[in-house]
């Protein structure tokens, strides 16, 4: 009986070991992903347990009190760690819908920077200051994300004030000639310039451009942009 049940148990480990093997090969496909790794750990998990509760009622060992102590140690464990199993949870499913990936530029909360990991409990971000920020996945997931380079053009608006005798439709002409001649503003689609409302001291009009988007890019065009339309 107790070689049965070492034989029990060791088969149960190696079934734990070849269930993740199988699993990561199928669904991690792509090297940022691990969802075929953990759906692995659980079911290898389960696999072991399932074995050493077998192995033991070969040896006679009278499972019932032991499967109700785990049972109530599981639900105290599962309160103690309800933060790390929601950013697990997260975790999974940010890899699932994969709305960011690495190299990413993206803003989530008040953080803005590149995602430079996605793993079981945080998203990475390096900031444009440098800095590293480890961001829950619970905290990413529940706030909005917005991806700037999952596009690969970004709109900006640049306001412009003018005198109120101004000509405005031959300021119009001046400023879309501008903005189209300025460095990195997209051709398609094609600048646009709008009277955007009446200020106490001008005439303010909204220049519209397009251009790429990343964020170095953003501010290049955007000063690019800004210097031409002053000299024009």
């Amino acid at each position: 009986e107790v070689l049965q049940a070492l034989a029990v148990f060791l088969a149960s480990i190696l079934l734990a070991v070849l269930l993740r093997r199988l699993l990561v090969r199928a669904i991690d496909r792509d090297a940022n992903r691990h969802v075929g790794l953990v759906a692995g750990r659980f079911l290898g998990l389960v696999a072991v347990a399932v074995g050493v509760v077998y192995a033991l009622d070969l040896l006679g060992v009278q499972i019932g009190p032991l499967l109700g102590a785990l049972g109530v140690g599981g639900i105290a464990i599962a309160f103690a760690a309800q933060d790390m199993l929601q950013n697990l949870i997260a975790g999974v499913m940010l890899q699932i819908r994969r709305p960011l990936r690495l190299g990413d530029q993206v803003a989530s909360g008040d953080f803005e920077g590149v995602v430079t990991d996605v793993n079981l409990r945080t998203t990475v971000l390096q900031t444009y200051d440098g800095l590293i920020v480890y961001l829950p996945n619970a905290e990413v997931l529940k706030n909005p994300i917005i991806n700037y380079t999952s596009t690969p053009l970004n709109r900006t608006t640049l306001t412009v004030g003018l005198a109120y005798d101004t000509d405005l439709v031959r300021a119009r002409e001046v400023l879309l000639a501008a903005c189209a001649a300025a460095d990195g503003v997209a051709d398609t689609p094609p600048p646009e310039v709008w009277v955007e409302d009446f200020g106490d001291s001008s005439i303010n009009l909204a220049v519209r451009y397009w251009h790429p988007a990343d964020i170095a890019s953003r501010w290049r065009v955007r000063s690019g942009v800004a210097i031409s339309v002053k000299s024009a």
